[in-house]
Formats: structure tokens, C-alpha cells, sequence
């Protein structure tokens, strides 16, 4: 995993050694994680922008606000994800590749929090209705 930390590294990392709350945006790949602390960049689109990236490619990004208890997941689960057609493995998919991607830059920071996906979002969890072969978790 490449950590691209802004500002800079020696300034993030004095962040995280406060548990400063923080902006993340892990890669759909996994292989790239964008970090702020919150105040820095505000916005998960002005966080790619710090890094050059446009902000349209936001959709590309498991994007998660973090403090030392919480890590809220905006769950928004792109049409195209993988190429899945089906809505409920799509959802199903991003679900669990986001838990797998989030839980492993939240250790690797020592942020130990709780992934939580706010009620806003938790419409993409209606379509899946009460099959259980589909309910990711």
C-alpha cells in the first residue's frame, strides 16, 4: 500500500500521533491510500484534488471519516463496480472488498475504530432485502 499523506508526512504523521480525526480515501485496488487530517481537506473531492486527482474520479475511492472510535464509511457503491451486473453481489462485493481495504489502512495507522456506514447511506442495504445470501454481514 502507498500512503500519499498531506500536507506532507512529517506533519500527518504528528496528526496521527495526536488521533487528529482524518480523511481517507483507500483505492478500489487497494494499493493507494490519500490521507488528511479532516480540517486539512474537508471533502473527500478536495482530498483527491491535494494529490492532483481528478475530482470526478471520487467514485474510484472507498472513502471513510475517522476518528479514534469511529470510522464513517460513505457507502456509496458505484453502478460499475467490478463490472458486476447484479445489484445485490455488486453491493454485496463492495461491502465486503470496502470492510477488507478499510480495516487494513485503519490498523496499519493505529486507528482501532469502529467502521460504521451512517444512516444516509444505508439504502443500498434495503435492495438487498432479507436474503441472507446476499446480506454482508
Amino acid at each position: 500500500m502507498k500512503y500519499l499523506k498531506y500536507p506532507d508526512e512529517a506533519t500527518l504523521d504528528a496528526y496521527l500521533a495526536k488521533k487528529e480525526p482524518l480523511l481517507i480515501a483507500v483505492s478500489f485496488d487497494g494499493e493507494t491510500v490519500l490521507i488528511s487530517r479532516l480540517d486539512d481537506s474537508f471533502e473527500h473531492h478536495i482530498l483527491l484534488g491535494h494529490f492532483g486527482i481528478k475530482q470526478t474520479d471520487i467514485d474510484k475511492y472507498f472513502r471513510i471519516v475517522v476518528d479514534e472510535d469511529t470510522a464513517d464509511w460513505t457507502f456509496v457503491c458505484p453502478p460499475d463496480y467490478k463490472g458486476i451486473t447484479d445489484r445485490k453481489r455488486r453491493i454485496t462485493a463492495f461491502y465486503n472488498d470496502g470492510i477488507t481495504a478499510i480495516s487494513r489502512v485503519l490498523a496499519d495507522i493505529g486507528y482501532y475504530s469502529d467502521i460504521r456506514i451512517p444512516k444516509r447511506y444505508r439504502r443500498h442495504f434495503e435492495a438487498l432485502g432479507d436474503d441472507s445470501t446476499y446480506l454482508p454481514y
